[in-house]
């Protein structure tokens, strides 16, 4: 069982920056895949970012590509996304979520077992 705390949300003028932490509870941490999902009001909870277990495979989506960038400290059981050149649409509640594999790039709600409570990204224009 893992559970994962988000922190790090709030609100930020277009083109700052924020960086999000999921911090996991539990000793396997380091065998969770990671991913970073959002959710606008009224739409789908779309993938944002993953990262496997050593943190050296990442992917993201192509709508935050060379903005956002994801990794994670094992050592202190965090995932991190850090957030560059913010724009409005990226307003959202984000959500970090765990899969109990090493690796692999996993893009679906359903192929995560485990999700925090999301934290709120707000990006005025």
């Amino acid at each position: 069982q893992v559970q994962l705390v988000e922190s790090g949300g709030g609100l930020v003028q277009a083109g700052g920056s924020l960086r999000l932490s999921c911090a996991a509870s539990g000793r396997t941490f380091s065998s969770y895949a990671m991913g970073w999902f959002r959710q606008a009001p009224g739409k789908e909870r779309e993938f944002v970012a993953n990262i496997n277990w050593t943190g050296g495979v990442t992917n993201v989506a192509d709508s935050v590509k060379g903005r956002f960038t994801i990794s994670r400290d094992n050592a202190k059981r965090t995932v991190y996304l850090q957030m560059n050149s913010l724009k409005p649409e990226d307003t959202a509640v984000y959500y970090c979520a765990a899969r109990r594999t090493y690796s692999g790039d996993y893009r679906r709600r359903d192929e995560y077992d485990y999700w925090g409570q999301g934290t709120q990204v707000t990006v005025s224009s």
